[in-house]
């Protein structure tokens, strides 16, 4: 691969870029703020995430122009939350993405119609199937950021183009996984952020590890149950690093954005005043909404994850909400 263009500049993006221009690989890498793009330029550092990380301009080519990002890059990162998504694209034309490869970084469901992200390229921008790829944990970007040894899933229909696209992220603290079950490890890592979500209400309600533990492994069932009947394209290996080493991860760690997001909704903070105390975007958040959304359709009863959409999006209180789950754990 010649050369990635990088969309977005949030955490995680800044890793992927990190792990891209420690391989020597070139990157155009478009950020939304030009104040940015200059901090860049002039420090070699991001301005807002990951700010310890220094980086070899050599390899980068920062800029705000969307259309000439994609125009650039022969594989396309998508790093930009879901939920901005749509806003992001307006504009661009509907043949953006042919002839590229798109790499999808994002972790949740995509537009009104709460899509994974291939699907929502497939309808929106006539993305090939086997053009689009994604990646998925266990992984957190600080600890990429620190060159803690860590692992990434990598999805694709094209088996060969996976490999040669995880091979350029390979590094001597990051090892590569590469999967054909590209809608099972996407969903598993919508759902992932949602349970996560709830494990740290669970913390911010002053439950312990006991119960944490069962909360958690009645998730992965749950994420079972959905993923059975929901994503059948290919076999699940539910014990995989992609499905359950990525739910541990993202439901214990102290850096997952998502488990503090609910530890302070456990903690009695209103949505409103949680996302102001973080300034990062929790994926769980709006995937509570996507899910619920998707589960109503298919006839699917996900108490876990309806639960934690109730605290969400409804207002019930998160100790009634798991007052109730307590009931139905095994």
């Amino acid at each position: 691969m010649k050369k990635f263009t990088v969309l977005g500049n949030g955490s995680w993006s800044s890793a992927l870029v990190k792990l891209l221009t420690d391989n020597k690989i070139k990157v155009c890498w478009w950020m939304r703020s030009e104040s940015s793009v200059e901090h860049l330029v002039e420090h070699a550092h991001n301005p807002n995430y990951l700010t310890s990380v220094e980086y070899n301009m050599d390899y980068i080519e920062p800029t705000t122009d969307l259309n000439k990002s994609i125009t650039e890059g022969e594989v396309i990162l998508i790093g930009i939350p879901s939920a901005y998504i749509p806003a992001v694209f307006d504009g661009l034309d509907k043949k953006a993405f042919a002839a590229k490869k798109v790499l999808s970084a994002t972790k949740g469901l995509v537009g009104d119609a709460h899509e994974l992200m291939n699907h929502y390229l497939r309808n929106n921008y006539s993305l090939e199937k086997e053009n689009y790829f994604c990646i998925t944990g266990p992984c957190h970007a600080e600890e990429v950021a620190s060159e803690k040894l860590s692992y990434l899933t990598f999805g694709g229909y094209d088996e060969t183009t996976t490999e040669e696209i995880a091979a350029c992220f390979k590094t001597h603290y990051l090892h590569t996984i590469c999967s054909k079950d590209v809608k099972g490890i996407q969903y598993a890592a919508v759902l992932k952020n949602i349970y996560a979500l709830g494990a740290g209400i669970a913390h911010g309600l002053d439950y312990g590890d006991n119960f944490q533990s069962v909360y958690i492994t009645n998730c992965f069932a749950e994420l079972q149950n959905f993923m059975d009947v929901m994503a059948t394209e290919q076999q699940h290996h539910y014990n995989t690093s992609a499905y359950l080493g990525d739910l541990l991860v993202t439901c214990y760690s102290m850096y997952s954005r998502n488990r503090t997001f609910g530890n302070y909704i456990g903690k009695g903070y209103s949505v409103k005043t949680t996302k102001l105390e973080m300034n990062m975007e929790a994926e769980g958040y709006f995937a509570s909404r996507g899910i619920a959304s998707v589960s109503g359709k298919e006839g699917l009863e996900l108490p876990i994850a309806q639960t934690i959409f109730d605290i969400l999006w409804k207002n019930t209180s998160p100790r009634l909400g798991f007052k109730g789950l307590e009931k139905l754990f095994v």
